[in-house]
């Protein structure tokens, strides 16, 4: 039996990996909102690095009421925001056999949905990729791809072993991770600095960023902070980790962060899963963090202004 998947948040992500799930044969639905009419009438194109391509969802619904039986899996591409509740958006179609797939951004944001489902599985994911949704019904894949999943807190299972093995018939590489707990850290690297920077600093690209010696020195020392924190909530990272994502990030294609596409748009920001979750966690510890603090007062300032002007 083909794999019944269940995407919520089809923007850029849930979009082009729900996509890709449905290229390797799985019967993929999308619950969409903004973009309904589109999807519904037209599907998704995608212009990707690895092939444009047409996805047209088994089933494209407005609200989870409409949707039946439970799926074997939901995959969660929401924003993680304060006012977006996740379990509460779900827990219509969590069926006893519905694995939950969080592909996030963020540290520490799994606990709500343990809690609110405890005899689900909780498939944690991590997507590094440059995609963006740049229209209803429209992605743009740019530069990456790969995806890091593991079952959460610790370990794999036959679950993440469908899952991944669907991605890679679909061209996508996935890797099943026993740690994905450490993984979330070791992206976090990348993210606490170089999504703040890009808004802080008035709207700039990766290439801008590390291009500049004062932005790629600040981002260097965040990135230190987060291997510190990881550190201490017992995920060290491996050393030379800061090095390998600065480099990294030399030779991606000028990209504009996801926190950065949601400023210039308007829309509120994951402030408190980037900066604000890895603080906390620090203070835990009783650990000094002094240029994510900074970040992360400014950004709120920024996050701040956005939601004023949305009211």
């Amino acid at each position: 039996m083909k794999p019944r998947i269940l995407v919520v948040g089809t923007g850029a992500i849930g979009g082009f990996y729900g996509g890709k799930l449905a290229q390797a044969g799985a019967r993929v639905a999308t619950l969409c909102r903004s973009d309904y009419e589109t999807v519904k009438s037209e599907g998704i194109k995608v212009t990707s690095t690895l092939g444009d391509f047409h996805f047209t969802p088994d089933k494209v619904i407005r609200d989870l009421s409409d949707y039946s039986p439970p799926p074997d899996y939901i995959l969660v591409g929401l924003k993680v925001l304060p006012e977006i509740d996740t379990t509460e958006i779900i827990k219509a179609v969590v069926g006893p056999e519905t694995a939950i797939v969080l592909l996030q951004n963020g540290v520490e944001i799994e606990e709500p949905l343990v809690q609110a489902f405890p005899n689900n599985e909780i498939i944690s994911g991590l997507a590094f990729i440059c995609v963006t949704r740049t229209d209803p019904g429209h992605i743009d894949h740019i530069d990456f791809g790969r995806l890091v999943i593991g079952r959460f807190p610790a370990g794999k299972s036959d679950k993440t072993d469908q899952l991944a093995n669907l991605f890679k018939d679909s061209g996508v590489p996935c890797m099943v991770s026993e740690d994905v707990v450490t993984d979330r850290w070791r992206k976090l690297v990348w993210n606490a600095p170089f999504n703040p920077i890009s808004v802080l600093a008035g709207g700039v690209d990766t290439k801008t960023m590390v291009e500049n010696p004062e932005s790629l020195e600040l981002a260097r020392q965040v990135m230190e902070e987060v291997c510190m924190i990881a550190e201490a909530v017992g995920h060290p990272l491996p050393v030379g980790v800061v090095q390998e994502n600065i480099e990294g990030t030399r030779r991606m294609s000028p990209y504009k962060s996801s926190m950065l596409v949601d400023f210039e748009t308007g829309r509120p920001m994951e402030v408190e899963a980037i900066l604000g979750n890895g603080i906390r966690a620090a203070k835990r510890h009783n650990l000094a963090v002094p240029h994510m603090e900074i970040l992360y007062g400014l950004l709120k300032l920024v996050d701040k202004k956005i939601r004023e002007q949305k009211t």
